[in-house]
């Protein structure tokens, strides 16, 4: 299966084509409003406005750790223009992992599908960054800022 296959929407319930974002890195994140993490929307949208012409941050709302994105799609998107100023992609609120894990998530996880590795999702704000071929590169736990080298330094 291919990332460019696999369907889910935006907060706003349009339709997202991951293939059309082929010739740039996407960084995929799983979000939460009330988590000690949130902080790094800052950085992810720092990220996303200095390297736009190389890559597509997109952030995945999920409830499953500590319940920390009880909001609705409009709550989330409120809370997140108003605080940290987000203009990045934001997707609908899904299940990162267990038994209703979205189509997204198993392939970003298992190594069967991505062709590299599989990991599972620790926390909110780990994050995943897949080539300009649709191809994972690797995963980074929550602590790993979103302008950290191990992420830029693909960019270059």
């Amino acid at each position: 299966m291919s990332l460019y296959n696999i369907k889910i929407k935006s907060l706003q319930g349009n339709p997202i084509n991951f293939s059309d974002f082929k010739n740039k890195y996407i960084l995929f994140v799983n979000v939460a409003s009330k988590c000690g993490f949130t902080p790094q929307y800052e950085d992810l949208e720092k990220l996303y406005k200095e390297h736009k012409e190389q890559i597509i941050v997109i952030g995945v709302p999920c409830n499953q750790f500590g319940k920390q994105e009880p909001g609705n799609a409009s709550e989330i998107e409120e809370f997140c223009e108003i605080n940290y100023g987000v203009s990045f992609l934001m997707t609908e609120k899904i299940d990162v992992k267990g038994e209703y894990q979205h189509p997204l998530y198993a392939w970003l996880t298992t190594k069967s599908l991505n062709g590299n590795k599989s990991s599972s999702v620790k926390w909110n704000f780990q994050k995943y960054l897949v080539d300009k071929n649709g191809e994972l590169i690797d995963y980074y736990f929550s602590i790993t800022n979103p302008k950290s080298s191990k992420i830029i330094n693909h960019l270059k």
